[in-house]
C-alpha cells in the first residue's frame, strides 16, 4: 500500500516537472524582437502600423520595436548586420538575397500589389512622350536598390532603357521626395502613397505606371508581384518558430482590420507625422491603394517566379541562376494565423 502511494507520488511529481517543459517548448523564445523597415510611414507597410498600434504584436506576447530606415535597402543592411531581426520589406529582396548565398524567408504578406508609382515631373519635362524620354534624366527613389528602384528598371527595360541610362537618386520617403520634385532637382520619381497623392493633387506629377491598382501590376510583372512582408533569416525562423508566429499573427490580424476600416478609422490609428500634413490626402491615398494591400496574409504561389522575372531583367547574372523558389517564402504561419483569427 505504501509503496504504491509512493509511485503514485513519484509519478504525479513527475507530472508536475513536466508541465514547465511543455510550456517553456510553447513559449515564445524571443519575445523581444527588432523589425527593421525602411519606410514606416508609408502607406506599402500600413499593416505593420495597424499591428503596432492596436497593440496586436502585444497581444501575441511580443515587444516589437520597429527601426525605421530611409528605404527597403538598408532595412535589409541591418538584419544582414545582426542589428535587427526582421525585416518589414519588399517580397522581392528574398529572391535576390538567395541568388547571393544568403536564405532569407518571407512568412507573412502586407501587399499584394507593390503600389509603387513611376511619375515624370512636369516641371522639367513639360513634353513627356514615352519612357524612352528619361533617357539621362534623374529619378528619385526611396533608396538606391530598394523595391523602388527595382520597379523603375524593371519598368525602364521593357522601354530598351538600362538602369545605367539614367541617374537615380536617393530622396527617402517623406517630404525630401516632395521637395526634390518641386525644386526640380529630379525629372521622375518611383515612390509610394501617400507621396504620390500629395504631389498628384497638386499637379506636380504625371503618372506612367500605377501598381497601386492590382490588375495594372500584374499586368505590368507578367503575374502577382508580392510587396511588402516579414522576412528573416532561414536560421531566425528555424530557431524561433512560436516568435515567427506571434508575429504573423499580428501582421494576419492587422490585414484583414485594413479591409474593415473605413477612413475615419484609418486616421485615428495612424500617427499624426504620417499624414504629411493633410488628412483628406492620406485617405485618398489610403483608398487608392487599399485594394493593393493583403486581406489575409497568404503569398500567392506564383510569386516567387514573378519575383525573379522582374529581377533578371534588370541584372543579368539573375538569368540563368538556379535557385529555390520554394524556399523564399512560406504560408505554413499564415495557415495557423487565419484559423485563430477566422475574422481578425
Amino acid at each position: 500500500m505504501k509503496r504504491r502511494t509512493l509511485l503514485a507520488a513519484g509519478l504525479a511529481g513527475g507530472a508536475t516537472l513536466g508541465l514547465p517543459a511543455l510550456v517553456r517548448a510553447q513559449a515564445i523564445e524571443k519575445p523581444k524582437v527588432t523589425i527593421a523597415v525602411g519606410g514606416k510611414n508609408l502607406l506599402y507597410y500600413l499593416p505593420l502600423t495597424v499591428a503596432e498600434s492596436l497593440g496586436y504584436f502585444k497581444d501575441e506576447g511580443l515587444e516589437a520595436q520597429v527601426v525605421d530606415f530611409a528605404g527597403g535597402s538598408q532595412a535589409l543592411r541591418a538584419v544582414v548586420g545582426g542589428s535587427a531581426d526582421v525585416v518589414s520589406g519588399a517580397f522581392e529582396h528574398t529572391v535576390n538575397m538567395q541568388a547571393k548565398g544568403q536564405r532569407m524567408r518571407a512568412f507573412v504578406l502586407q501587399g499584394r500589389a507593390p503600389q509603387i508609382v513611376l511619375a515624370v515631373n512636369k516641371r522639367t519635362m513639360p513634353n513627356f512622350k514615352s519612357l524612352a524620354d528619361l533617357k539621362g534624366r534623374k529619378i528619385g527613389v526611396t533608396a538606391p536598390g530598394s523595391s523602388t528602384n527595382i520597379m523603375a528598371n524593371f519598368v525602364l527595360a521593357k522601354a530598351g532603357l538600362k538602369p545605367t541610362d539614367v541617374s537615380f537618386i536617393g530622396v527617402g520617403a517623406t517630404n525630401a521626395a516632395i521637395a526634390a520634385i518641386r525644386q526640380g532637382q529630379i525629372d521622375a520619381l518611383s515612390h509610394l502613397d501617400p507621396v504620390i497623392t500629395i504631389l498628384e493633387r497638386a499637379g506636380d506629377i504625371q503618372i506612367v505606371t500605377d501598381t497601386r491598382i492590382v490588375a495594372e501590376a500584374d499586368r505590368v510583372f507578367g503575374g502577382p508581384m508580392p510587396a511588402a512582408c516579414l522576412y528573416a533569416p532561414q536560421t531566425f525562423v528555424d530557431r524561433h518558430p512560436h516568435t515567427v508566429q506571434a508575429l504573423t499573427n499580428a501582421i494576419v490580424r492587422a490585414d484583414k482590420w485594413i479591409q474593415r476600416a473605413g477612413p475615419g478609422e484609418i486616421i485615428k490609428v495612424v500617427p499624426e507625422g504620417f499624414l504629411l500634413g493633410d488628412r483628406a490626402v492620406y485617405i485618398d491615398a489610403f483608398l487608392k491603394s487599399k485594394g493593393a494591400l493583403s486581406p489575409d496574409g497568404m503569398i500567392p504561389e506564383q510569386g516567387p517566379a514573378t519575383a525573379l522575372r522582374a529581377l533578371a531583367s534588370v541584372d543579368e547574372s539573375l538569368k540563368d541562376a538556379q535557385l529555390d523558389l520554394a524556399a523564399v517564402y512560406t504560408n505554413e504561419f499564415v495557415k495557423k494565423a487565419n484559423a485563430k483569427y477566422p475574422k481578425g
